[in-house]
């Protein structure tokens, strides 16, 4: 059988996996340094707390798992069970017929149902990390995958604006840590529900905002013609027209939306949250040109009900590398109410494509051991591991060529394996206390006493 891998998933080499180790700690770090707790959730749920909080094109990319009792049945039952499955392919069916768990799609839902399951046990306002992976049956393309990590940060329990606020500053702190320049994207969902609103068309709110969030891929006629499709009608259309010409000036566009919000009670609540948000954030020293208000920004998301944020690479085409929001009512399909939650989500997968394409992992973000030990057979060799398991208690890595092969493959090993010295331990050096290191960059060779060299 030919090896292949599924279709949206990856290997990862062992200098990928270091730099991914280097991604996420600077992460964790900061979700840390921030009051946020780690928590983990298993990586399938049952379908029904999926289905239905990622609106209809999300809960088309949900990975759903067969039920087990199919697999389970007896022959006869089973060839029945499989066909009346490919009956139910060419024909609408209950997918909780076939099956009741599937793949998580993110780390929010389930972070909620969580919540909802112990809210009694939680100190409010409650704050958690989540650093997992989740999978969506997508098409795989640059940037794209159907297994991929998810590093979320959210609160739940305050409805207080400073959270925002707060979020801000940790994603800019967590990428100018990672040296990526990145823009951060800003909108409200209550001003996507107020625009709905000043278009007449507040019972189209969803398709309004599926269109309008693949602006940056289909453009303005795409969109234009999207909501044609959705039964938008061009006079709704032609009134949101300012959407597609907005300033570079966030409070002027804000001040814009007040006018013409004039009487619409959620939209100027949206104005209202965006603008103490932007402000706040300008008054801590943020740039700018780091917080723009995107009034075309909807995150296809039906579960944000305040604030979104999207996060963009300055220097590199990749698409968002991070995003999130506020979702007030998420807990409540799960019958618990007023728990209030925001949060962001940083893109493990995208962040590593454009620090990659910019060349900006540092050298010691790769894991390569610091010596390996020549074998030399015999009496040497265990020399040589007293000394290795010395190392490794200093927090040193070291290890032991395996076989007492020629000295030229041992060097290829090293070499090949970015071993950065290579010591040699025979009998003359166990007898004066000594030991001879060869530097494999340098390409210099020393011997030094034993003390010195373990330091």
């Amino acid at each position: 059988m030919k090896p292949s891998l599924a279709k949206g998933t990856r290997d990862f080499t062992s200098l990928e996996v270091s730099r991914r180790k280097y991604i996420i700690n600077i992460l964790q770090k900061n979700f840390e340094l921030f009051g946020f707790q780690p928590l983990e959730t298993p990586s399938f749920e049952n379908l029904s707390t999926l289905t239905g909080k990622y609106g209809e094109e999300g809960d088309r990319l949900i990975f759903k798992i067969l039920n087990s009792s199919i697999n389970e049945a007896k022959d006869e039952k089973k060839t029945q069970m499989m066909n009346d499955f490919q009956k139910a392919l060419d024909k609408p069916f209950s997918a909780e017929s076939l099956t009741d768990k599937a793949l998580r799609y993110d780390l929010t839902v389930p972070f909620a149902r969580f919540v909802a399951m112990n809210h009694g046990k939680l100190t409010f306002p409650y704050k958690r990390y989540q650093i997992q992976p989740v999978w969506r049956a997508d098409r795989p393309q640059k940037g794209r995958f159907r297994e991929f990590y998810q590093c979320d940060a959210d609160v739940v329990g305050s409805e207080s604006l400073w959270q925002e606020v707060e979020l801000v500053q940790l994603y800019l702190k967590s990428f100018a840590e990672l040296r990526t320049s990145v823009t951060i994207h800003i909108n409200n969902r209550k001003i996507l529900s107020g625009l709905a609103e000043y278009a007449g068309i507040t019972d189209k709110l969803i398709d309004f905002t599926v269109a309008l969030d693949k602006l940056d891929k289909i453009g303005k006629d795409g969109v234009v013609k999207e909501l044609l499709e959705r039964n938008i009608s061009q006079e709704s259309i032609d009134k949101l027209d300012f959407l597609f010409t907005q300033s570079n000036d966030a409070l002027e566009n804000l001040l814009q939306l007040k006018e013409k919000f004039a009487g619409n009670e959620i939209g100027l609540k949206g104005v209202e949250e965006l603008e103490f948000v932007i402000t706040q954030s300008l008054n801590l020293d943020v740039d700018i040109q780091n917080l723009v208000f995107d009034i075309t920004l909807a995150r296809g998301l039906d579960y944000y009900t305040g604030a979104i944020f999207e996060v963009k690479a300055d220097e590199a085409q990749m698409g968002s590398i991070g995003g999130g929001g506020r979702y007030d009512n998420l807990t409540e399909v799960f019958g618990v109410k007023n728990v209030p939650g925001i949060g962001i989500s940083f893109g493990l997968d995208r962040i590593y494509l454009v620090m990659e394409e910019l060349n900006l992992f540092p050298e010691d973000a790769t894991s390569n051991v610091e010596y390996l030990f020549a074998n030399f057979g015999g009496e040497e060799t265990i020399e040589a591991l007293k000394l290795i398991i010395q190392l490794r208690e200093k927090g040193i890595s070291a290890e032991l060529y395996p076989d007492s092969a020629k000295i030229n493959k041992q060097f290829t090993y090293a070499e090949k394996k970015g071993i950065k010295n290579l010591v040699f331990l025979g009998e003359e050096e166990i007898k004066n206390r000594t030991v001879t290191y060869k530097n494999l960059e340098a390409g210099e060779q020393k011997t030094v006493a034993l003390e010195d060299f373990l330091g």
